[in-house]
């Protein structure tokens, strides 16, 4: 039987105000120019000290602090918060511990504060450098805002900074993609995600759809960007995820590898291993309701032990994101299943060229990485 205390364990910390709610924005957002910064602070830490009265010895190996826009809560906030944090578990020494910022909602000084608060990875959601394809996602800042928030993290003393980028922007053409990722290159940033636009159920944009490029556009900006981006340095080591070495997202390397995280903050997911099987959590999503509830049985919905087939198809959507893939053993220490339930899975996967194996690696080939979806589906039941 796995062991649940050699399975990695992060922190997911969901603050949910933003200044204005993207139309493309799925999250558990709030539209807020002043957010309750310290009662959603006690809050947190309410939450994460009956996370963690559980005996769980494992120690943090990354936080992340995500949004909504996250740089809306002052210096002084997030130092509070981490520091409660870390009262109340065990941090590694190395722990990675990353930030979302918007260009507009932070400036050199507040980036000073989170990085002597203990971040050290600061994630900016740039989207594009051009105005008009920034207003045309409703985003609330433009391109310089974006260039002076990038040089404003470096300027402060980040040496870890992710670009993030989209593109398949409404009303897009051939080289806007490219010309985002340039300007993105020039600052010399750790990592660059660059996400492909979809229009998410529930989503302003479903509602009411713009009009996007067509798909052959798109595959072809993916081609010469992800070409572009690994001449200058960046390995594409995820879907949608390039890094130069040494510099991959941790946190996020824990999702892809099936590894355990705890949700605290309104409307966050958690993931637990116990021996008894796989169980997921999940907090209030109105703020309000989270705040009156945080730390009491009433604040978070429980489910699980997941059924194997649940398992597999999680692990699937998961895992094969990964570019060079994982060793057939990650599935059995991180499920407790038998990787024979997979060896069917596998060799059609094969068959159809979408997957290579070697020496217990398994991998997407090119064609698999390409039509990713149809590989995933092949793993559910």
């Amino acid at each position: 039987m796995t062991n649940p205390n050699t399975i990695p364990l992060g922190l997911y910390v969901h603050l949910p105000w933003c200044i204005r709610k993207c139309p493309y924005c799925d999250f558990n957002s709030h539209e807020a120019r002043e957010a309750p910064f310290e009662p959603y602070v006690d809050a947190l830490l309410a939450d994460f000290r009956a996370e963690t009265a559980t005996g769980d010895v494992r120690v943090l190996d990354t936080i992340f602090i995500g949004g909504g826009t996250p740089s809306l809560f002052p210096a002084p906030a997030i130092a509070r918060l981490l520091d409660g944090i870390r009262a109340l578990k065990k941090c590694a020494d190395d722990i990675e511990v990353t930030l979302e910022a918007n260009p507009g909602a932070a400036d050199a000084d507040r980036f000073s504060g989170y990085l002597e608060a203990g971040v050290n990875r600061i994630s900016i959601g740039v989207q594009s450098f051009d105005d008009a394809r920034l207003a045309a996602i409703g985003r609330v800042h433009g391109a310089a805002d974006a260039r002076a928030a990038i040089s404003a993290a470096r300027d402060a003393g980040c040496r870890r900074i992710n670009v993030d980028l989209m593109h398949g922007l409404p009303g897009g053409r051939a080289g806007d993609a490219i010309a985002d990722l340039t300007a993105a290159i020039t600052f010399e940033p750790e990592h660059i995600s660059w996400y492909q636009l979809t229009l998410e159920p529930g989503t302003a944009f479903a509602h009411k759809p713009p009009r996007l490029p067509d798909e052959d556009l798109i595959a072809a900006d993916t081609e010469a960007g992800t070409a572009l981006l690994e001449a200058a340095g960046y390995d594409r080591y995820e879907v949608s995820a390039y890094a130069r070495p040494g510099e991959r997202a941790r946190h996020n390397m824990n999702y892809w590898q099936f590894g355990d995280y705890i949700g605290i903050g309104a409307g966050a997911h958690g993931k637990t291993t116990r021996t008894a099987g796989i169980f997921r959590r999940v907090k209030r999503r109105s703020p309000v309701a989270y705040m009156a509830h945080a730390g009491t049985a009433d604040a978070t919905e429980e489910t699980g032990p997941a059924t194997a087939d649940d398992v597999v198809a999680e692990f699937a959507l998961n895992a094969l994101r990964l570019r060079h893939g994982y060793h057939e053993t990650l599935f059995g220490e991180r499920t407790d299943l038998s990787a024979s339930v997979l060896e069917e899975r596998y060799r059609e996967a094969v068959r159809r060229g979408w997957m290579e194996r070697e020496n217990g690696h398994v991998r997407p080939t090119a064609l698999g990485f390409r039509f990713l979806n149809d590989l995933q589906v092949l793993f559910f039941a």
